[in-house]
């Protein structure tokens, strides 16, 4: 499909038009940041490898019902989305001490919590992404109460999907990162669909035996390893065969669009 008029570009993705109104092409770039993009370096195949798994997460929710932005596929890095108008605040789910509620509280990273906690972020790269909470929110309209709700319920349900999910192939989910948009439907009113992705980057995924990242961290800490480790996660959710690498099936997908 050719590209057209590009509508955003991100640390991560870039928006374009999409082939009918109320459409975006979702590009997914190899480009890879940390601590609001102060680091910045490169994983190839990163791009192939987070389209291919927040497809299958994205399709896997909506068959339980939730709905979310994401409708096809279009290639290896790019998918058809529905255009959302997204809300301000991350929507991050922790399961496991790790990152900063390890830092910021003092406790060890790996304890489990004593019961799932869901945090709210506002969304300013020149601010940090502050932490905020659900008072911050309604008092400056960044989200109404019931957009608030529909939110936090969702994210726990995405919660027990994912961590059932990843456990049945021996990853513990230790916390991730959500997005939402609003999309109206012809109606007066907006409603709330999960949007953005779900993918190692914004997902911390641990070896349940071996403790092993397998996420966004490995390029944060300077472990090395980021692409295998996202490939493993790929192939253990049954997105690519072994032996198989995300550059070569990105450039079998390159010669199939050129007819070659």
């Amino acid at each position: 499909m050719a590209r057209r008029r590009q509508i955003y570009e991100g640390k991560a993705k870039i928006l374009y038009e999409g082939p009918e109104p109320g459409t975006l092409i979702q590009y997914f770039k190899d480009d890879a940041t940390a601590f609001n993009a102060q680091k910045k370096g490169t994983i190839s195949g990163k791009g192939v490898l987070n389209n291919r798994i927040s497809e299958h997460i994205f399709t896997l929710l909506g068959a339980i019902g939730i709905p979310t932005h994401f409708i096809r596929r279009l290639n290896m890095r790019e998918q058809l989305i529905r255009q959302v108008e997204i809300v301000p605040i991350e929507v991050v789910v922790r399961n496991v001490a790790a990152g900063s509620l390890s830092k910021k509280l003092g406790i060890a990273e790996g304890e489990q919590l004593p019961r799932t906690i869901v945090e709210y972020y506002f969304k300013d790269d020149a601010l940090g992404d502050p932490m905020v909470t659900d008072e911050h929110i309604l008092c400056f309209g960044w989200a109404s109460q019931e957009e608030l709700h529909d939110m936090a319920d969702m994210a726990i349900r995405v919660n027990d999907f994912m961590s059932g999910l990843f456990a049945g192939i021996g990853i513990r989910l230790v916390d991730f990162k959500l997005e939402f948009g609003r999309i109206f439907d012809n109606n007066d009113y907006p409603r709330i669909i999960l949007a953005d992705e779900i993918s190692p980057d914004g997902c911390r995924l641990w070896d349940m035996v071996s403790g092993e990242k397998l996420d966004k961290d490995r390029f944060r800490r300077d472990l090395g390893g980021e692409v295998e480790a996202y490939q493993e996660v790929a192939r253990r959710l049954g997105l690519m065969p072994e032996g198989a690498d995300s550059a070569v099936l990105d450039l079998e997908s390159h010669r199939k669009r050129r007819g070659k």
